[in-house]
């Protein structure tokens, strides 16, 4: 057990790896990451890792430099489930306690799938489009995939969920057919959807008396109004990317530098610096995106996305104008092929804004352009395949509507769903 530190820190940075699936040797890699820096008085670096396999026991790590891994291990657990609300309330509880500090960063690690959590394994998950170049080009395993397959380029791990809709955390294909969730683990076959994710936070919040400063997520296809939304009670920023990231993900070693290199950083300038870091590490021709979010700038965002739904559902009776929307979805920046149901909003926006020619409709497209630009506190991108990316996407299916989307806290505050269900039905034969 952890003994508590004499003086506070400026930061805690926890990263909640989730590896046992098919991402396991990512875990190893960022860890290594995070150790070129590690925890110094100003900064603490710690991490819970599941590594993929029954008999592989969870392990709490303070990482540190220059020290072998096995000697940063703080605390083994045995197997756990990662995909118990339980255990990451445990280990944010453990990290605070034991390394309180001035601000905390929480890192969920592992596949991305928006906010859709829904038939998640549809066929074979690495089947498809070429996965992104990769940094580090170390193999991983792809359990979880088709029987028989070869280990996978790390780039491919993390961006091969592509073909799926997985969801932050991933399990095996057998475990997780038709069912909804974000945080699976292979060995329990459980999960953590986005509900119990909001739970847990307000769980967590409840204990720390105070919201953790920024939830970053080391996933694909996070950076949602939807997801955002989820969380607008329970921390003050997000940080994540609209589209699919390469299996190198967050640059650890470059974010822990740049903070120890200033540690007073306030949680929008570690937020920023994350984005910064993050597509610094990257080739021009990758397409990446990563965003930062103000969190309780949604409430507005949501407001006006109820306005712009009113707005465009009531031109649907337009024959010029439902032309004019379904030229704007099919100009619109998309994200995760071949599905498709996520696009930039601010593009979206533009489009709509540009092609209907309601008032109504104009007038509603230029809020949600301004609340949104007030939300988004840092967004870029690389790569002409998402250069259209403006930092927060949205959920607007070319074909079905997910009778889950029904139960975000979006759909609840907003007429976004009833929108779609109604523009979705005018398509039809």
């Amino acid at each position: 057990m952890a003994t508590k530190a004499n003086t506070q820190r400026n930061w805690t940075i926890m990263v909640y790896l989730a590896g046992d699936n098919n991402l396991d040797s990512a875990g190893v890699v960022d860890l290594k990451e995070m150790k070129t820096v590690g925890t110094t008085d100003k900064i603490a670096v710690l991490a819970q890792f599941d590594r993929a396999g029954a008999k592989q026991a969870t392990v709490r790590y303070c990482l540190k430099q220059g020290t072998p891994l096995a000697k940063d291990a703080v605390q083994s657990l045995g197997e756990t489930n990662m995909g118990d609300p339980k255990v990451l309330e445990d280990f944010v509880t453990w990290g605070v306690a034991n390394y309180p500090a001035d601000h905390y960063l929480l890192v969920l690690w592992n596949h991305g799938a928006g906010w859709d959590d829904a038939n998640l394994y549809q066929g074979d998950v690495f089947s498809g489009a070429a996965p992104p170049v990769s940094r580090k080009a170390q193999p991983v395993a792809t359990r979880g995939a088709t029987a028989g397959a070869k280990a996978l380029p790390l780039a491919q791990a993390r961006a091969g969920i592509r073909r799926t809709r997985r969801a932050l955390f991933s399990t095996t294909v057998e475990a997780a057919i038709k069912q909804r969730g974000i945080a699976f683990d292979d060995q329990a076959q459980d999960f953590l959807d986005n509900i119990e994710l909001k739970k847990v936070m307000t769980a967590i919040k409840k204990k720390l008396k105070k919201k953790i400063d920024i939830v970053g997520m080391d996933a694909c296809l996070m950076s949602m109004a939807e997801v955002a939304y989820q969380m607008r009670d329970v921390a003050d920023y997000s940080v994540g990317s609209e589209e699919t990231e390469p299996g190198d993900g967050w640059p650890y070693d470059r974010i822990l530098k740049a903070l120890a290199a200033k540690p007073a950083m306030t949680p929008e300038e570690l937020s920023k610096t994350i984005v910064a870091q993050y597509l610094a590490s990257y080739k021009t021709n990758e397409n990446v995106t990563q965003s930062a979010m103000k969190l309780l700038a949604l409430n507005p965002l949501a407001t006006a996305m109820d306005g712009l739904a009113k707005a465009l559902t009531g031109t649907l009776g337009d024959a010029a104008s439902r032309t004019a929307l379904v030229n704007a979805r099919s100009q619109v920046q998309e994200y995760s092929r071949p599905y498709d149901d996520y696009c930039d909003l601010l593009d979206l926006c533009d489009l709509i804004g540009k092609g209907v020619a309601s008032p109504a409709a104009k007038t509603a497209c230029a809020k949600v352009k301004d609340a949104a630009a007030a939300a988004i506190v840092a967004a870029g991108y690389k790569g002409t395949g998402v250069d259209n990316s403006g930092g927060i996407s949205i959920y607007f299916p070319k074909r079905k509507l997910s009778p889950l989307y029904k139960t975000l806290d979006f759909t609840k505050k907003t007429a976004w769903d009833e929108f779609l269900v109604a523009y979705l039905a005018g398509l039809g034969r």
